[in-house]
């Protein structure tokens, strides 16, 4: 399996927007594929939250980085976070 890494962009965007790095790893590892702009690659997967995100509660948090596939690695160049179910 290829290694990911995170280009300064997508690190800068994980604190605000409310996920962690090893949420973007599953959610490339693990979650639904749909194709992104540019001929990049968006992933998707949901995770339980039942918590607070800036004032309103919410059961379910959805990550989505869009990456660029290199030869011998995944670049995470941003990471998109929506939150359902208050």
């Amino acid at each position: 399996m290829k290694s990911i890494v995170f280009s300064q962009h997508a690190l800068d965007q994980l604190g605000d927007r409310g996920t962690l790095e090893e949420e973007v790893k599953q959610a490339i590892q693990e979650g639904e594929e749909i194709p992104a702009k540019k001929g990049r690659k968006a992933f998707r997967k949901n995770f339980p939250f039942g918590s607070q995100w800036k004032g309103k509660h919410y059961e379910v948090k959805q990550v989505m980085p869009i990456i660029v596939e290199e030869a011998e690695e995944r670049v995470v160049i941003t990471v998109y976070v929506f939150y359902f179910g208050s």
